[in-house]
């Protein structure tokens, strides 16, 4: 449907040029047998014709630019990284934040975006932006998917004898060449390609542009459409008109126009004349036409306040600048900005799912972290909804602090696996050696033995301790096992058992119910065990704990005195290696 800019009959009268809205409809896209690519325009050039709104309309373009740096904000990061610091490195090692920052810009510009995924010998090594405005969509196979894109450095000069280059799309390749994920969002009535959603506002940036050129042109050359030059000696041939008219255009427009008019005349009657057309309040035209522009591209772009843009808007009713810029900020970071980054967040999920990388993906964000209430929001929450990496706070914390550091005069005699099996049977036998008289009791001397578990002995004056170290694969899934390996703590096993698992690691039992630590570690399916460490204090009985043997004296000595202590198998089993990978109600009383 065409149509033309509105503008007020008072001002319409003197405008000197009429702007023709028909010429901004939607870009053809259509199938065409003789050819394997789906073109994009009327001339195969609609990305172009985007770019250069872009970049030749200071509104559009300032928005544009605008919104692509929020989207990018500082990079992107992930709420899990300290969990999973291996899968953090390899996403990094995969995609700088150059890379990204291109693709969010194609993004908000041309309505779609690509990446380039390289691999070698069938692994990925690289994600790099690939210019979306350089690609054309493969014809669909039979089951409506598009398995290749068409490769062209421009489009607009194409010419029949030049080769086109292919691309798979992602998941179409054979492994070890190059595929490409290109983001396009779901449009209604679209399928290869995504219009941008700021098309409404696409006539008034063009119109911005139109203007620009046209006042740029009248200030250059200072003879465009102004003035009429009249030549009064009869109406020649028309071939001749063209002559003539060209001949006049050529001396006297543009910024080399002669400044002097000679002209050569019969008589005064006769004579050439030049008259000014009136413009008469040509500011009022030229202010009118660029509020309007400006006002239907704020529109266009949903942005939420000019002020994000560094312009004073009077009449928003939002109250001082601070006020209106925290409430709009908010607003566009959900309405406009949000939806962008998730995409792409959606993206790359899809592609490092193929590489067994699961991260809690987010773009750190560029507002102050003021701006959003984050009261009651755990710390996971609250990094993701502000995009502002947070310290990391430590649920086990509590816990951790019962455990303790290996003193310096304790030697290790004994590393095993613990066996619930046997347990009552243990506890037993540590009564029996509690209980027993130490050679320096049956002299009257009296022992103080640092003894604060049930499992700690002094037998005959040498001092035994039984403790329990997390164990297993670094880097767990959960950010308790991490924080319990990265403590490296001793623990007593009544501290471990009367634990709240609810307090340290909430939800990971069966079916979210409390459960016990030292049988249960971190959870259903944790990989995680505890081991079962006995050390023998060096003070006292005469053995260097520097010395090479140590070990093998303490242990030898340890055996005479009859010191043995063992758990329960399931101690040190891994909850997924047990039953049911630990889900079953009775594993967790």
């Amino acid at each position: 449907m065409k149509r033309q800019a509105t503008i007020p009959t008072s001002l319409s009268t003197n405008f000197p040029f009429v702007i023709n809205l028909s010429a901004y409809e939607a870009p053809k896209i259509k199938e065409q047998s003789n050819l394997d690519y789906i073109e994009y325009g009327e001339k195969n050039d609609y990305f172009q014709y985007l770019i250069d709104c872009y970049l030749h309309s200071t509104t559009n373009q300032a928005i544009i630019t605008g919104v692509a740096n929020m989207i990018y904000g500082k990079g992107l990061d992930a709420t899990d990284s300290a969990n999973k610091p291996m899968e953090y490195a390899r996403l990094k090692s995969l995609i700088s934040d150059g890379e990204l920052k291109k693709v969010a810009t194609d993004r908000k510009i041309l309505g779609m975006g690509a990446m380039q995924l390289i691999y070698d010998k069938k692994k990925l090594v690289k994600i790099a932006h690939f210019p979306m405005n350089t690609l054309r969509a493969g014809k669909a196979n039979d089951k409506g998917e598009i398995e290749k894109w068409a490769y062209h450095p421009d489009w607009a000069k194409k010419r029949n004898k030049d080769e086109i280059k292919w691309f798979p799309s992602f998941g179409y390749g054979n492994g070890n060449e190059i595929e490409l994920f290109v983001i396009k969002p779901y449009v209604a009535g679209s399928f290869y390609y995504s219009p941008i959603d700021y098309n409404g506002a696409l006539p008034y940036a063009n119109l911005e542009r139109e203007i620009s050129t046209y006042l740029t042109n009248d200030v250059m050359n200072g003879f465009s459409g102004t003035k009429v030059v009249n030549f009064n000696n009869n109406v020649p041939p028309e071939e001749k008109r063209k002559e003539i008219s060209n001949d006049v255009k050529k001396k006297l427009t543009g910024s080399a126009g002669a400044k002097v008019i000679v002209s050569f005349n019969q008589d005064v009657a006769n004579k050439t004349t030049v008259e000014d057309i009136p413009l008469n309040d040509a500011p009022e035209h030229y202010r009118y036409l660029a509020e309007q522009c400006f006002e239907k591209m704020i529109v266009g772009h949903r942005i939420t306040s000019p002020m994000l843009l560094g312009i004073r808007d009077t009449g928003s009713g939002l109250g001082n600048n601070a006020d209106e810029i925290k409430v709009a900020t908010l607003l566009l970071d959900n309405i406009t900005v949000r939806p962008y980054q998730n995409e792409i967040i959606d993206a790359l999920n899809e592609i490092l799912s193929k590489e067994d990388i699961s991260l809690n993906l987010y773009f750190k964000t560029i507002q102050p972290i003021e701006f959003t209430d984050t009261t009651g929001m755990t710390t996971e929450t609250k990094e993701a909804e502000t995009g502002v990496k947070m310290s990391k706070e430590i649920k086990a914390e509590p816990f951790i602090q019962k455990g303790h550091l290996k003193d310096a005069d304790w030697i290790l005699i004994d590393e095993s696996d613990v066996d619930y099996s046997i347990e009552n049977e243990l506890d037993n036998e540590v009564t029996k050696l509690n209980n027993k008289k130490s050679l320096l009791q049956r002299l009257g001397i009296t022992a103080r033995p640092n003894s604060k578990s049930e499992q700690d002995q002094t037998i005959d004056g040498v001092k035994f301790i039984t403790r329990y170290v997390y164990s297993g694969a670094p880097n767990g899934e959960r950010e308790f096992c991490n924080d319990m390996l990265k403590a490296n703590k001793l623990y007593r096993k009544e501290d471990i058992e009367m634990v709240d698992s609810n307090t340290i690691n909430d939800g990971h039992g069966h079916d979210g119910q409390p459960y016990n630590i030292f049988l249960y570690k971190g959870g259903v399916n944790c990989k995680h065990k505890w081991l079962r460490q006995t050390y023998m204090s060096a003070k006292n009985i005469g053995i260097d704990v520097n010395n090479p043997n140590a070990t093998q004296i303490a242990v030898a000595k340890a055996e005479s005195l009859g010191y043995r202590i063992r758990n329960a198998k399931e101690v040190a089993m891994i909850p997924y290696d047990m039953p049911r990978h630990g889900h079953h109600p009775e594993y967790n009383k």
